[in-house]
């Protein structure tokens, strides 16, 4: 897909079809109104006969609008326009993307970017416009041996800003939404991939394929050789029920060698049957999506190596897979991390946090500025906030909140819950330092307190992805989330330097 910025009048533009809005009950947007001024009350009268009242989702094509240059009109319902906010913003472009790739409009000229949505400026609206359009186009067929292949694609849209002193900073705009996009659009690749395929070795090489892709990336792979030197036997303990190797992925993106970097940690559970402490089998296909975590923190280094943000930031994802076999973890096992710190391993399926322990870990070695893990790492952070916001918990106050801003602005948005010592001891074992469980009370945030037992020598935020990381039933597939929050955190880090 192609994307430009553009100012001009609607009824001057030579394309296959302009897209405008109309408001509920049947109020023209202005360039609607300039378009019916031109064609003498043709749009109008149309929709005075009832033909679109302006709700969200409706949509109306005309075809030959009188003293117009385009071959089309599509007319877009907006709702009231004192409520538009982001959300149905960004539901008004998707209905209009997704109508114009099923009419077979291979260009367009969207004016819907002009509309006035609350607390939003001309850059907001841009990138989200190429970041709605390119997830409401978004097919994972490539598996498929007989593709639905659309005939007459949608290949380029035209967005439209209403003078030419909003040109650049649009552009600049377009420029964030693609490459966010393209950094979303690799995440949902990776968490769609099937476990046969996506194994850690796999996604081993996809970090070595975007080192080659892009020079401000290297790409660094430890063995399970490696992990052994390194004493991570918490993570090994994790992989031994497994003919799969395990990976440990860095991946550093130079941007900035005077700063002290951002590393983002990503858990990569390529598949998670449970281990001994086996799932149920209903839904558990769904389990490939473990490693979501794993596949924001490559869409993410993706995003700024397209950006070439100015900071140093570097990506880990340990990779395994969780299942049941004679050299499996047991309940009731003691593994030693490699900080050093024990654990008692009460549940085989609560095995994210020990993979994650010993990157967390790991990445005391780069001395980081914060260091922020993401993973699909509760069941009961989907029973706490559903799937519109991912869970977020931190040690540093400033992290949170810059979090938490940086989900409001991109729409991928995250909520805070505490961290409070009293939480720690449901973690308390008799034999080991401490349990990989806290037992069913607060289940997200004793998750955490588990991690943070490997961050006192950082600052950290830890976001579970479990209810935002994919959708299940007719619409099943990855999200893609939360590369949109995490890219917006950065490029205000870049910001504020």
């Amino acid at each position: 897909m192609e994307f430009t910025a553009k100012s001009g009048n609607p009824e001057k533009q030579r394309t296959a079809c302009i897209v405008v809005g109309v408001f509920e009950p049947r109020r023209l947007s202005s360039a609607a109104e300039r378009l019916d001024q031109v064609s003498d009350g043709f749009i109008s009268n149309l929709i005075r006969r009832g033909d679109l009242e302006g709700r969200i989702g409706q949509t109306l094509l005309l075809h030959n609008v009188p003293n117009t240059l385009c071959d089309r009109i599509l007319l877009v319902g907006c709702g009231r326009e004192r409520e538009l906010h982001d959300s149905q913003y960004r539901q008004i472009i998707a209905n209009a993307a997704t109508t114009l790739n099923d009419i077979g409009a291979m260009e367009a000229v969207c004016y819907l970017t002009e509309l006035h949505v609350k607390s939003r400026d001309n850059h907001w609206n841009v990138r989200q416009a190429v970041e709605t359009v390119e997830d409401s186009l978004y097919t994972f067929d490539q598996l498929k041996s007989k593709k639905d292949t659309t005939r007459r694609p949608l290949r380029k849209i035209v967005l439209s800003v209403s003078s030419r002193r909003e040109l650049q900073d649009s552009e600049a705009a377009v420029s964030e939404g693609f490459a966010i996009a393209q950094g979303v659009k690799l995440a949902k690749d990776l968490g769609n991939l099937p476990g046969n395929i996506c194994t850690p070795s796999y996604l081993a090489d996809r970090g070595l394929e975007l080192a080659q892709a892009f020079d401000s990336i290297t790409t660094e792979i430890l063995d399970q050789a490696d992990m052994e030197k390194l004493s991570m036997g918490a993570l090994l303990s994790v992989s031994k029920g497994s003919r799969q190797p395990p990976k440990l992925i860095c991946m550093t993106h130079n941007g900035n060698r005077d700063n002290k970097p951002i590393v983002l940690v990503g858990k990569g559970l390529t598949f998670d049957a449970g281990g001994i402490s086996l799932k149920p089998a209903a839904a558990m296909d769904e389990m490939k999506y473990d490693m979501c975590g794993g596949a924001s923190v490559f869409g993410v280094m993706r995003a700024v190596a397209e950006l070439k943000l100015p900071l140093n930031i570097i990506g880990i994802v340990p990779s395994s897979e969780n299942l049941p076999d004679g050299a499996a973890n047991k309940p009731g096992d003691v593994v030693t991390s490699m900080s050093g710190q024990t654990i008692e391993i009460l549940n085989t399926d609560a095995e994210g946090r020990l993979i994650l322990c010993d990157a967390l870990t790991y990445s005391e070695k780069y001395d980081p500025d914060v260091v922020i893990d993401i993973a699909t790492l509760t069941g009961a952070c989907v029973i706490a906030l559903g799937k519109h916001a991912s869970g977020l918990l931190s040690n540093h106050s400033p992290l949170a909140h810059d979090l938490l801003n940086a989900g409001k602005s991109s729409g991928d948005r995250a909520w805070e819950m505490p961290l409070w010592e009293e939480y720690g001891e449901q973690l308390k074992s008799p034999f080991a330092d401490m349990a990989n469980i806290g037992g069913r009370e607060a289940g997200t945030i004793t998750a955490a307190a588990f991690l943070s037992n490997y961050t006192k020598k950082f600052n950290w935020a830890h976001l579970d992805i479990a209810g935002t990381a994919w959708r299940s039933g007719e619409k099943k597939g990855s999200t893609g989330r939360p590369v949109p929050m995490l890219t917006q955190y950065l490029l205000d880090r870049c910001k504020e330097k």
